[in-house]
């Protein structure tokens, strides 16, 4: 027994309910299921966010939010123009949810509720008479004439369009990788570094803006870099592990992180400001007075390392201690060995090769009548609702094309 569809999306997340409302909306007569293997869809939105679902960010110029994609920059410029973050929020606003600005420019449903999101895509998949269809791991799928069949672990499916939103999902992209898709091998992105060292030992929570660089490589970033108890963490941190997922992958996570805590303050500039402190405050303690905008815990930590002892005034610092110093506060040498997954927002860059996805349409240039949304295809982002943005960016672009 055979169940016809016009078209099947295979993924009940994020990705595959927003593709499957905007076909639906814009063409109410074409039957149209959601095959998920969970026995739950929609699992991933709702521990996004911590729970609150991050589903988008405050950046409404195209050309500013492909910055925040490590992969997919160029291919998602035309993409966005047509379907920005302004559209999502008033996407969401037409469907009853309305959303919020934090501070950093991360947007939240009002409720700060990720259930908001995921009532609001079951109330729309029924309003559409969209079927969805749980536990159904897809086995095998199989372009057939003009239509494609589906065997899951039930049944068997026969549609006209398939639609692949499974995200990160191996099996799936062995099965198309045997229809001849070329599949950029996964790894992880987005992870926080384990280092051990006593710079920062007892200096749990502590946060600081700092620049980051991979040493000997070009990696480099800028941004809150936070001490956690197995090393560091915070955006900073997040944006290099996105950008060096690849290169840091293939040192298999062990490097030397070169940290400035005066951001872009050379040696030399920061030498000479050392040189002026220490004329000006001879008779302070070095270890009490922290002359620099960041934790006097971390400048006590740093002095330490300097060789600088407590007592020490900084009347009576040598010119070797502030080498020393200002060694450690613009290019403090640490050593990484491995990575720790960032909260439970695992996000593997990886995926459908980009060159063999039509951006315009979102269709396989090897598989007609084949499309893709979300992050099956080697497209992903730091933290701050980015990811979702590229899924309802791509599931509404499908929508136009297959409309």
């Amino acid at each position: 027994m055979n169940s016809k569809y016009n078209i099947i999306i295979v993924g009940g997340g994020a990705a595959g309910f927003f593709t499957a409302i905007n076909i639906a909306e814009k063409n109410p007569k074409l039957k149209i299921a959601i095959l998920e293997r969970g026995k739950e869809v929609l699992s991933k939105v709702r521990i996004s966010g911590g729970g609150r679902c991050n589903v988008t960010h405050a950046c409404f110029i195209p050309n500013e939010l492909v910055k925040f994609y490590p992969r997919g920059e160029r291919e998602l410029k035309g993409p966005f123009h047509q379907f920005c973050s302004g559209d999502t929020i008033e996407w969401f606003e037409k469907h009853g949810v309305t959303l919020k600005i934090e501070e950093d420019g991360r947007m939240f449903p009002e409720s700060d509720s990720s259930q908001t999101i995921i009532d609001c895509f079951l109330k729309a998949t029924e309003k559409n008479k969209i079927d969805i269809l749980t536990l159904q791991s897809v086995q095998s799928i199989f372009k057939k004439d003009d239509s494609w069949k589906i065997d899951t672990n039930t049944e068997t499916f026969l549609c006209q369009k398939l639609i692949m939103t499974t995200g990160s999902n191996p099996k799936v992209w062995e099965m198309l990788n045997e229809l001849g898709h070329t599949i950029v091998p996964p790894v992880p992105s987005l992870f926080t570094f384990n280092i051990k060292d006593n710079r920062i030992k007892d200096l749990m929570g502590l946060s600081a803006t700092a620049t980051v660089k991979v040493k000997g490589t070009n990696l480099k970033s800028s941004g809150p870099l936070l001490i956690t108890h197995w090393g560091m963490s915070g955006p900073g941190i997040l944006r290099l592990s996105a950008w060096g997922a690849r290169i840091l992958f293939e040192k298999n996570y062990h490097f030397i992180l070169q940290v400035n805590w005066l951001n872009e303050t050379t040696f030399e500039e920061c030498l000479e400001e050392l040189k002026e402190l220490k004329d000006v405050n001879s008779k302070k303690l070095i270890s009490k007075f922290c002359p620099f905008d960041f934790p006097k815990r971390l400048w006590e930590s740093l002095t330490l390392a300097a060789g600088i002892t407590n007592e020490l005034k900084w009347a009576d610092l040598s010119k070797k201690h502030m080498i020393a110093l200002a060694e450690q506060l613009t290019n403090g040498q640490f050593q990484v060995n491995g990575k720790s997954t960032f909260k439970e927002e695992f996000v593997t860059a990886g995926g459908i090769d980009l060159k063999e996805v039509n951006f315009k349409t979102m269709e396989s240039k090897v598989l007609p009548s084949l499309y893709f949304a979300g992050e099956i295809v080697n497209i992903d982002a730091i933290t701050g609702g980015f990811n979702f943005q590229n899924a309802w960016t791509s599931g509404f672009i499908l929508s136009n094309a297959i409309s």
